[in-house]
């Protein structure tokens, strides 16, 4: 029996077909080559051929009287036909997967676990290959167990491609030439120079950046007025805040004012001290992920991204493109923790995690989201840190071990002071139990300190 295994993209073909005895041709495109190895399902023996394509096959575009920009009115591209087809940068992949088909007798299909993985299943489908159809979900376990593609999961992707096509191509077309003469828009020279497109997914953000200029360019900026105290102290000095907060009339704030000088004494009125906690972050997701490496090492979210699958493809962290939130009951944290005992700048707070007797220990919160296909970003094997990946590296182990960690714990106490029947406020905060800070070195949550008052 001769299978053929196509995998998502090339890196996802070395990785099926290591340590299998194998041997490679080169496919017509030279990213895509082709691994053979003898291989065992169900109990029948297989010859095992390994090949890829590069994410989606084909793409959808409107039929060519409707390309043109001024070959219709923009509204017409709702009801306008549209084709898939394969692109002409992967007519190679394409031979090669016809080809191959020829000569085999399965499919199997090593997809992500999506609605896009499905949806390039059946894309190889329809236009490539013949045969019975397989999906792989996890390496060597799940190959005993073939299910076929979700037909649903794949047109759920389609109509998403057909919606950002119409929508994305007559909304671009429309405001383009609408304000053309307004922004000197040269559009008949190249159709493609196009400098006001906007996708479905960035007009409601383009709404809010709107929405959001006429509110400044509307405010009314009016000038105030504040009251402020200091009180020095061997222990320290405290900074007294207003609690009226501020006035518009300068008049009656330069008269509360010169109260307060006059007046010799202030009265301490209120002490309140209270417990605070500062909750660790929820498991990362992928626009956690791009948010943070963008405030503390104010990397881009493309190269986020690329080193994110770097790392993903070299075995260090999970997927990381997921939605979701939380981690499932099956989930071994405590083996995850395990794997980074060794490591010498966060093992020894690993080692803590796992001591029940330290009490560091805390299941993680939950995100609030499932995408039903990969469980968030974490750490998947030791690594003792390649320099070219270290920041996004240290993210992930950091944040894994921070979101499975008691809060930080600390004293806040706020005193309250009279001066001529004006109030004013100043608080402080003591860390008691650093807790998760001690390993996510990327928050802190210091406060300044007060002098002790008692009234």
């Amino acid at each position: 029996m001769r299978v053929l295994n196509v995998a998502e993209k090339p890196s996802v073909a070395n990785i099926l077909s290591r340590n299998q005895g194998l041997r490679m041709r080169e496919g017509r495109s030279r990213c895509n080559k082709r691994f053979e190895f003898n291989y065992s399902i169900r109990g029948q023996h297989c010859q095992m051929v390994v090949t890829s394509v590069i994410g989606h096959l084909m793409e959808l575009e409107f039929e060519d009287r409707f390309r043109k920009w001024h070959s219709c009115d923009p509204a017409h591209l709702y009801q306008a036909p549209v084709r898939k087809f394969v692109p002409e940068d992967k007519l190679d992949i394409k031979r090669t997967l016809e080809e191959e088909a020829r000569k085999c007798q399965w499919l199997v299909l090593w997809l992500d676990c999506d609605r896009g993985g499905e949806n390039i299943a059946f894309e190889v489908l329809e236009d490539f290959l013949m045969g019975d159809v397989g999906s792989f979900r996890e390496i060597h376990e799940s190959v005993q167990n073939l299910v076929r593609p979700n037909q649903l999961f794949a047109d759920a992707v389609d109509a998403r491609q057909e919606i950002d096509l119409r929508i994305g191509a007559s909304f671009t077309r429309f405001q383009t030439m609408l304000l053309t003469d307004a922004f000197v828009i040269d559009i008949a020279a190249d159709d493609r120079h196009l400098v006001l497109s906007y996708g479905p997914c960035q007009f409601p953000t383009l709404g809010f950046v709107v929405e959001r200029y006429w509110e400044v360019q509307s405010h009314e900026h009016e000038e105030f007025w504040t009251i402020n105290c200091s009180h020095k102290l061997d222990e320290g000095t405290a900074t007294f805040n207003w609690m009226r907060g501020h006035l518009f009339d300068y008049t009656c704030a330069v008269i509360i004012y010169e109260m307060c000088v006059q007046e010799p004494f202030a009265t301490v009125t209120k002490v309140r001290q209270q417990e605070k906690r500062k909750y660790p972050p929820h498991p990362l997701n992928t626009i956690e992920l791009e948010k943070r490496a963008s405030r503390y090492f104010h990397m881009s979210s493309e190269h986020t991204k690329k080193v994110a699958e770097d790392l993903y493809q070299a075995g260090f962290i999970s997927y990381p493109r997921t939605e979701t939130g939380y981690f499932s009951e099956r989930t071994d944290l405590h083996g995850i923790v395990s794997e980074q005992l060794g490591h010498p700048i966060w093992g020894s707070y690993a080692q803590l995690l796992l001591e029940p007797e330290a009490g560091l220990w805390r299941n993680p919160s939950n995100g609030g989201h499932d995408d039903k296909a990969h469980p968030p970003i974490h750490p998947t094997k030791f690594s003792a840190g390649e320099s070219q990946w270290s920041q996004d590296h240290h993210l992930v182990v950091r944040h894994f071990l921070a979101c499975i960690s008691q809060p930080a714990v600390g004293a806040e106490t706020t005193v309250e002071i009279d001066i001529a029947g004006e109030s004013f406020s100043s608080s402080g905060r003591v860390i008691i139990a650093k807790n998760y800070l001690d390993v996510y070195r990327f928050e802190s949550w210091g406060g300044s300190m007060i002098p002790t008052y008692v009234f």
